[in-house]
């Protein structure tokens, strides 16, 4: 029999629509309850389009240079995961080469 996991996101809004709060909780990753954070970026497939739809929120409560490292981590962890997917070691590889150029430049401002 096949087995389902959850995963869920909560996200609180102000009056504006605005996030103030962003939990989420993952059954099958050993999580007592659900979790606080700050951003979220979400990727999903759509079989039909062809297409990649995306979710991107993040608390008021996010600094700027959380966000920066926030993108940095993610772009690094998108190479790792193009890796494992398609054993395209030189693109992944290009792709860990810009997010330390991104990193480097980002960074560099202060």
């Amino acid at each position: 029999m096949p087995h389902t996991s959850n995963i869920t996101i909560a996200v609180s809004l102000d009056e504006n629509h605005v996030p103030e709060k962003i939990e989420w909780h993952a059954e099958d990753a050993g999580m007592d309850g659900r979790t606080d954070t700050k951003a979220i970026m979400l990727s999903v497939f759509d079989t039909a389009s062809e297409e990649t739809l995306r979710i991107d929120l993040w608390t008021k409560e996010m600094k700027v240079d959380e966000m920066k490292r926030f993108f940095h981590q993610t772009l690094v962890s998108m190479a790792d995961s193009l890796q494992r997917a398609t054993n395209e070691d030189a693109m992944a590889d290009d792709m860990r080469d810009f997010a330390k150029h991104f990193r480097e430049k980002m960074f560099a401002e202060h």
